[in-house]
């Protein structure tokens, strides 16, 4: 026990044939790579939702933050791979971040539904953030309180981990569900926009971001099923043992949902409800004087 203290307070290296909390030692290059990514994108996201004052875009910056710290943590046990500190320090930030994502994602749509009309949703813009972002926090609380309750137990001679990790699934199957409702939402939204033409009557430079939204919200559904299947196998399962699918299935997928604004930022792309209403009657106003036909001359 006090061989094992030792090893998870310091910093040895590798050593065959004693286990590490993940199953494998991290990989070093992986780390340093998605933590220059998301870096990167953290810097650009700050100075657009800045620029542009979309205040609300800062949660692309927040939740690019947190990943950084999770992946600083992997790469930290690249080099220290019984570190303790270093394994919660990842296991907490990665399974929290793509909240921050969601949550954008969440206003982003509220947008596009105040643009295009109550039409276009059976949801209230508002509706879509207090909901689906209360849903979130929720599932996150189970999952911490999970967590901790394992990680109490993994540190203890003979302890049992099973009913903390069942609770820990738990939550993660709620967030699960929960995305998939948002999910089902949102692909409605986009039946309604396509049948009654409404992304017509918005300017053409809203289409990519409109792209960019439902590739982000697929990205973040996809990591969402791998993380469910990866924790219901448990701590020694085949999924969280491989760090392969973990890199691409979770990493890949967070630094594509959150990199894309950064190519099609809402503040470029997004018009204010304010802009699009003074556009609305422009227009309304022009194709009134056109049907009043020629002036008269007296």
């Amino acid at each position: 026990m006090a061989d094992r203290l030792k090893l998870e307070m310091g910093c040895p290296a590798y050593i065959e044939g004693v286990g590490t909390s993940y199953g494998y030692v991290p990989s070093l290059g992986a780390g340093i790579a998605y933590c220059t990514l998301f870096g990167l994108s953290m810097i650009l996201h700050t100075v657009q939702f800045t620029w542009k004052r979309q205040w609300w875009a800062s949660v692309f910056s927040v939740g690019c933050l947190v990943e950084l710290i999770g992946w600083a943590g992997r790469t930290w046990s690249a080099k220290c791979p019984y570190n303790s500190t270093a394994f919660l320090m990842q296991i907490s930030t990665l399974i929290i971040a793509p909240t921050f994502f969601t949550a954008g994602i969440y206003v982003l749509l509220g947008r596009f539904i105040q643009l295009l009309g109550r039409e276009s949703s059976f949801l209230k813009p508002s509706l879509y953030l207090w909901i689906f972002c209360t849903c979130d926090v929720i599932s996150l609380v189970v999952q911490a309180i999970g967590g901790g309750m394992a990680s109490s137990e993994a540190g203890k001679i003979g302890g049992d981990t099973a009913t903390g990790t069942h609770i820990m699934v738990a939550g993660i199957v709620f967030q699960l569900f929960s995305i998939t409702i948002f999910v089902v939402c949102a692909a409605d939204f986009i039946r309604r926009t396509m049948r009654r033409r409404l992304m017509q009557s918005l300017d053409g430079s809203v289409t990519p971001l409109f792209g960019a939204m439902v590739l982000s919200i697929v990205c973040i559904y996809i990591r969402s099923i791998y993380r469910t299947i990866e924790l219901s196998q448990g701590w020694s399962g085949y999924l969280i043992t491989h760090e392969s699918y973990f890199i691409a299935l979770d990493g890949a997928m967070m630094i594509v949902s959150v990199a894309i604004f950064n190519l099609l930022h809402p503040g470029w792309l997004l018009p204010s409800t304010k802009a699009f209403s003074m556009k609305g009657e422009r227009t309304s106003t022009d194709g009134l004087e056109m049907n009043r036909g020629p002036p008269l001359h007296w």
